[in-house]
């Protein structure tokens, strides 16, 4: 069976999750609704020794993950030969009071990723991935925008890893006090944490009678951002 139609990702001793095992996922699945709930993931990586960490807009398609950035870029002329890296998505969803400093903790989602990390060359599929950061996040869109340059195209480079091994790890619980502590008159609880969306603002110049696509109805105004992010990601697998 390939890795492709596995259930689940192999677990290795580099993602094996060791602390609190139990909060530990490696279910495919698992990992890709927590990766397609964001938008900005952090890329780590080593040059020289040195290991650096870079925030970026990220995209999945399949079991790959897409990147993009400046042909300037120090991490990407870094990966042109190939280099292993970690890409990990984090979501913040409760704060969580206990009765004592030991026992605070907080709610959240994150997904660990693994692979080897190259540029991707060939100008077709390059092209491609140029639409699909904006297709996936705007349902879509690219087929009403102006077309891409070649000045845009040379300027930009994309990143491409294929996931080969991958976790996930989750707190999603209330407060957990030692049992003795449950008595004492200390207020404890769990405040939840969400990214609301405002509303949109049309840009100042827009052409007249210009209206907002009804594709963009995945961003209602006090809707979730994780929530639109996942929509637009299964609009974008089926298209």
């Amino acid at each position: 069976m390939s890795v492709e139609t596995e259930a689940t990702y192999p677990v290795t001793a580099r993602n094996r999750v060791k602390r609190l095992h139990e909060r530990g996922s490696y279910d495919r699945a698992a990992v890709h609704a927590i990766l397609d709930a964001a938008m900005l993931c952090h890329v780590a990586y080593v040059i020289d020794g040195q290991p650096y960490a870079t925030p970026t807009l990220f995209w999945r398609k399949g079991d790959t993950l897409y990147w993009h950035g400046s042909s300037a870029s120090r991490m990407l002329r870094h990966l042109k030969a190939g280099t292993p890296a970690c890409l990990t998505v984090a979501h913040l969803d409760g704060l969580v009071l206990a009765r004592s400093g030991f026992n605070h903790s907080a709610n959240y989602r994150s997904a660990m990723c693994f692979g080897t990390a190259r540029l991707v060359e060939d100008p077709e599929e390059k092209i491609e991935a140029m639409r699909d950061v904006v297709d996936r996040f705007y349902p879509d869109r690219s087929a009403l925008l102006r077309p891409i340059t070649a000045q845009e195209a040379k300027a930009t480079t994309i990143i491409a890893m294929p996931i080969d091994e991958a976790a996930a790890k989750v707190r999603a619980k209330g407060v957990g006090d030692d049992e003795a502590d449950f008595a004492l008159p200390i207020w404890a609880g769990v405040i939840p944490v969400t990214t609301l969306l405002g509303a949109a603002a049309p840009c100042p110049r827009l052409v007249p009678d210009v209206d907002k696509p009804e594709t963009l109805a995945i961003f209602p105004e006090g809707g979730r951002l994780d929530d639109a992010l996942q929509a637009g990601q299964q609009a974008y697998e089926g298209g």
